[in-house]
C-alpha cells in the first residue's frame, strides 16, 4: 500500500525540533518560522510540555467522556482566566474543522436559521459545514456545496448589512486575520459595526481563531484588537502545540442540551494536559507578549527595506504576510534549500511567518539577513 499522493512535499524529512529549530535526517538545522501550519505555539519539545505528557502516559492516556475527567475543568478555568472569556463554557473536540462546524451548528440551533456569511477567501477546513463556508471552489465537493454560504467581500460593512437585513442568517463566521487568504486583517470599524449589525437582527458572530488566536497576534485572541465580543469562539493548532485538539467558547446565552454535541476523542486526557502544559508556558514565559514585541520589530525591519520586490507587509504579532512582486516558489525555495529556513505561502505571491511564539530577537534578525540576500539577489 503506498500513500494517497494528496501533497506537494519538499525532499525533507524532519526528524527533531527544539524550541524554533527543526532538523532533517542528515542533520542540517532549520530555522523554523513556519511552526507546521502555526500549530507549534509554545516551541518545539519544550521540557515542561514533554514532562507533563510523559507523567499523564503513564497513568492514563484515554478514557471517554462518559466520565469526569478534572483535566477538562481545570483546563475550562485556566483557559477562561487567560482569554478573559471566565463566564464562557468551553466544548473540547480535536481540530479547528470540527470546532468550526459545532459553532456553526450551535448557532443554528440556536436561531432556527440556516444561512451563513464568511468572507471571500475564507478558509475554515475541510468538513462538510466547513468546508462549504470556504471561499475556494477547488476543495468544495458537490456534496459540500448546499447553498448555505454567501461570500461577501472584507470590510465592505455595508454588503454585510444588506445580507443581515434579510433576517434568515444564521450566523457570520470570521477571520480577523486570514491565514489562507493573505493575511488580511479587519478594520475596528468593519468588526464593530459587525457586531451591532448581529446584536440588531439576532444573528450569531462566530471568531474563528484557529490560525490568528492563542497569542498569535500579540492579544491572547485578534478579535481583542477590534474592542468586540464575539458568541462564539473557535480555537485549534496552538492550544496543543502539535497534540490534535480544538475548542468551542461558548456565550451563557447558549443552552447545552445533552446529546446535542458531542465526541469520541475530544478533551481527552492527553489532550488536556497538552493544553494545560501550553497555558503553563504561555504564562510562565510571557509568549504573548514576546510575540507583540517580536513581531512589531519583524513588520517595522520588513517595511524600512523599501525592496523593490516588496509589494505590502501586512499582520499583527507572528502572524506576518509579505506580498511579492512575483510569485513566492522561488524565494520560498531559496530560503529553504540555501538559507535553511522555513516559511509559508497564501495564494500566488504572499509569503507567510507563523513562527512559534517563542521566536527571539536574534532569530528575527537572523532571518532578516536571510531573506535580505534572498531578496536583493
Amino acid at each position: 500500500m503506498e500513500l494517497f499522493n494528496v501533497y506537494p512535499l519538499f525532499p525533507i524529512s524532519i526528524v527533531k525540533g527544539k524550541g524554533c529549530y527543526v532538523w532533517d535526517e542528515e542533520g542540517t538545522q532549520y530555522l523554523d518560522l513556519y511552526g507546521g501550519h502555526a500549530v507549534i505555539s509554545i516551541g518545539h519539545c519544550h521540557p515542561h510540555y514533554i514532562e507533563r505528557m510523559t507523567d499523564q502516559l503513564q497513568k492514563l492516556g484515554f478514557y471517554s467522556n462518559s466520565v469526569i475527567n478534572k483535566l477538562q475543568a481545570e483546563l475550562a478555568h485556566r483557559l477562561g482566566k487567560a482569554s478573559g472569556y471566565e463566564d464562557y463554557s468551553l466544548f473540547l473536540i480535536n481540530s479547528g474543522a470540527e470546532a468550526n462546524e459545532n459553532a456553526m451548528k450551535l448557532a443554528s440551533f440556536h436561531t432556527g436559521r440556516k444561512r451563513v456569511l464568511s468572507l471571500e477567501k475564507a478558509f475554515h477546513g475541510r468538513t462538510s459545514l466547513a468546508v462549504e463556508v470556504t471561499n475556494n471552489p477547488k476543495i468544495i465537493a458537490p456534496i459540500n456545496d448546499n447553498g448555505h454560504a454567501t461570500y461577501l467581500p472584507l470590510n465592505d460593512l455595508p454588503a454585510w448589512e444588506a445580507e443581515l437585513r434579510k433576517g434568515d442568517v444564521a450566523c457570520c463566521i470570521i477571520e480577523c486575520i486570514q491565514g489562507v487568504g493573505g493575511i488580511r486583517l479587519v478594520t475596528t470599524e468593519f468588526m464593530q459595526g459587525l457586531r451591532r449589525l448581529c446584536d440588531e437582527t439576532g444573528t450569531v458572530l462566530i471568531c474563528d481563531e484557529i490560525q490568528c488566536g492563542y497569542g498569535r497576534s500579540g492579544r491572547f485572541f485578534a478579535h481583542q484588537l477590534y474592542g468586540i465580543q464575539p458568541d462564539l469562539i473557535t480555537v485549534a493548532k496552538g492550544i496543543g502545540n502539535g497534540f490534535p485538539m480544538g475548542a468551542v467558547l461558548i456565550h451563557p446565552k447558549f443552552e447545552a442540551v445533552y446529546g446535542r454535541l458531542g465526541t469520541t476523542f475530544g478533551g481527552n486526557h492527553l489532550a488536556c494536559t497538552a493544553a494545560l502544559a501550553v497555558l503553563d508556558v504561555m504564562e510562565q514565559e510571557h509568549l504573548v507578549e514576546n510575540a507583540a514585541f517580536v513581531g512589531r520589530y519583524l513588520i517595522h525591519t520588513l517595511r524600512e527595506m523599501k525592496s523593490p520586490h516588496i509589494v505590502d507587509v501586512r499582520g499583527e504579532g507572528l502572524m506576518i504576510g509579505i506580498e511579492l512582486d512575483q510569485p513566492y516558489k522561488s524565494i520560498r525555495e531559496r530560503l529553504l534549500f540555501e538559507e535553511h529556513c522555513f516559511t509559508g505561502c497564501s495564494g500566488t505571491n504572499v509569503l507567510r511567518l507563523l513562527p512559534p511564539l517563542c521566536l527571539s530577537m536574534d532569530q528575527a534578525a537572523n532571518f532578516i539577513e536571510k531573506f535580505k540576500r534572498c531578496i536583493e539577489s
